[in-house]
């Protein structure tokens, strides 16, 4: 099938065929669209489709034919039916660093839950790796599969990485971390990636993790300690059972920090004998139940789509502006579009 021609207001054209999305064909083409999950949960992609055809495709199928003009078009789901023109955020000439592999080696794994692992690489001597707090890097498979993780470290310490890496059924890199993978072993990644980041403002920062998306939240609150950000901080983190709360030891290094930080574990299935004391429910319940009124705060929250999609509703019901809701959706490999 031919390639559309895909026309961005005000900057480049590229080509685009049928059966790509709009985000990998730009970026093919040497051109950045903001993104991040791939999959169209997070909506960091959204954009404005000015004019064309297109569908949407999802678990059952292509969709609906949908005409521009058409706003917060999720850009990395989208697939042309005909020329368009778009109004993205913003475009970018892709950076040809962030193509290029970078080694490394395996310093450390340690487990932290039964099915959470934390995995510390390290370049090579007089390497560093420039990144925001935030962002992601894809971890690169001797077949070519790519792997997309985020950084825990902050940007300071950019003489490596540390992965938060869970164990899934079937998961090709998990597999490797949670049974032959061993120190000294080599690994690729590619690196920086995502728009997932602190924005500069005055507003108290509410963090809100789920599972391993409290990794780019680590990343980000140490890079704020470290720069002596003086913005309120409080740290909600959800888990299914007490044994997941794998984060409670760093929160606590935090808190000696910085005393003002607010750390609120939230487990939403503790059972008669696990002696849970605390806050129970979903994560995102207990931010609306002690901020009834969102407006003012700015939100950063990582995990599951069905929890970032039941953060954005409830706390735009409760006031905050979707402006200030960024967030980044941790996908299985399968459902994302690169």
């Amino acid at each position: 099938m031919s390639a559309f021609r895909i026309r961005v207001e005000g900057g480049p054209a590229f080509d685009c065929g049928a059966n790509d999305n709009l985000v990998s064909a730009a970026e093919r083409a040497g051109w950045q669209l903001p993104a991040s999950c791939r999959a169209g949960a997070c909506g960091s992609c959204e954009g404005e489709i000015t004019a064309g055809d297109f569908v949407l495709p999802g678990r059952q199928g292509e969709g609906a034919l949908h005409c521009g003009p058409a706003r917060a078009v999720k850009l990395c789901r989208a697939r042309p039916r005909s020329d368009l023109t778009l109004a993205p955020r913003e475009i970018a000439p892709v950076d040809p660093k962030s193509r290029k592999p970078l080694a490394a080696k395996v310093l450390r794994i340690d487990r932290l839950a039964q099915d959470v692992a934390v995995l510390k690489l390290r370049f090579p001597a007089g390497v560093r790796a420039k990144f925001r707090a935030g962002q992601y890097l894809k971890v690169l498979l001797p077949d070519g599969a790519e792997r997309c993780f985020s950084m825990a470290n902050p940007p300071q310490a950019n003489d490596g990485v540390e992965l938060h890496v869970r164990q899934l059924p079937g998961g090709r890199f998990s597999d490797l971390v949670f049974g032959p993978l061993q120190p000294g072993d080599a690994v690729q990644v590619r690196m920086p990636l995502g728009e997932f980041f602190v924005r500069e403002s005055e507003q108290a920062l509410l963090f809100v993790a789920g599972g391993t998306g409290f990794a780019p939240v680590q990343s980000m609150v140490e890079d704020l300690l470290r720069r002596k950000v003086q913005r309120p901080i409080t740290v909600y983190f959800g888990a299914r059972t007490p044994a997941q709360l794998y984060p409670a030891a760093v929160a606590r290094q935090w808190m000696e920090q910085r005393p003002s930080l607010r750390w609120v574990p939230v487990v939403s299935d503790p059972q008669p004998g696990d002696g849970w004391q605390g806050r129970t429910g979903y994560v995102h319940s207990a931010v609306l139940e002690d901020h009834p009124q969102m407006a003012g705060q700015a939100v950063y929250a990582c995990g599951a789509p069905g929890m970032i999609e039941a953060a954005r509703s409830g706390f735009v019901a409760s006031g905050l502006s979707p402006d200030d809701f960024h967030c980044d959706a941790f996908v299985p490999a399968a459902e994302r579009e690169e």
